[in-house]
């Protein structure tokens, strides 16, 4: 079992959704517009959707939204809001790696699709041929594509850092301290991040793992699932990636 399987749940799930802000969200719409190139009623699929922070907004566009998370508290948030609002939008709790392709659509069902939230570094080499093979079986021709990574190697690796800890406010007022000491596997190109969280007396710890691969890597991965990459951005808002970014944001096409 993955260790994504038992990692979403509990203080976690309460820190990174107070960590997003309504601004970053905002810039993350903006550049999902710009790239995808959908329109009203278009079908678009949302690999780790999470809460809906992105799926909510664009169904309320007119995208007809079909999210997949592991996170069942997370799903079930977005099912309870997409249905009082009457969205369209199916929310799954389910691995992407191994649910039935039928349970979210046929062969050439989406009209674009995406994965944000740093989401898209959980997986060792098989494991990311097969998640691109998927997306890219569920695309239509000409289908579209954009995930986004802050573990690329061109911008970890400059800036690694073992040790970090930071508070995260909350809306009751009582803040989460957060805490990550880092250990990077060089012969895996695996970060081992051990986690700790801490909110009134409460602490959780937890395991995350984040495989590094180099872009290079990843247009090599992308192109053998039958994706191409067309722009490569090192900012929110499109600018051509440079070593050291914080992140990285690919845009492919079927």
């Amino acid at each position: 079992m993955a260790w994504y399987h038992t990692f979403f749940h509990g203080l976690p799930q309460e820190a990174w959704k107070a960590a997003q802000t309504e601004e970053q969200t905002q810039l993350d719409l903006e550049l999902l517009v710009d790239t995808l190139e959908f329109g009203p009623g278009d079908r678009i699929l949302d690999v780790f959707c999470g809460y809906g922070r992105h799926a909510l907004p664009l169904a309320r566009m007119g995208a007809h939204i079909t999210g997949i998370d592991i996170s069942s508290e997370y799903v079930t948030e977005l099912q309870s809001v997409s249905k009082t609002e009457k969205l369209p939008i199916t929310a799954i709790a389910d691995d992407f790696l191994t649910i039935a392709a039928t349970s979210l659509g046929d062969e050439h069902t989406f009209d674009a699709a995406y994965c944000l939230g740093n989401s898209f570094s959980f997986f060792p080499l098989a494991d990311m041929v097969a998640f691109l093979s998927r997306v890219a079986s569920l695309l239509k021709p000409g289908g579209r594509f954009l995930v986004h990574s802050e573990m690329v190697a061109e911008a970890v690796l400059p800036d690694y850092q073992a040790r970090n800890w930071l508070p995260i406010e909350t809306t009751d007022g009582e803040p989460i301290l957060f805490m990550v000491e880092n250990d990077y596997l060089p012969m895996e190109g695996r970060i081992d991040s051990h986690l700790t969280y801490v909110k009134g007396g409460i602490t959780q710890t937890r395991l995350a793992q984040h495989y590094i691969y180099t872009l290079s890597q990843l247009r090599h991965l992308f192109t053998q699932a039958g994706l191409k990459v067309i722009d490569c951005y090192g900012t929110v808002t499109g600018d051509s990636f440079a070593l050291g970014d914080e992140a990285v944001w690919l845009l492919a096409e079927k």
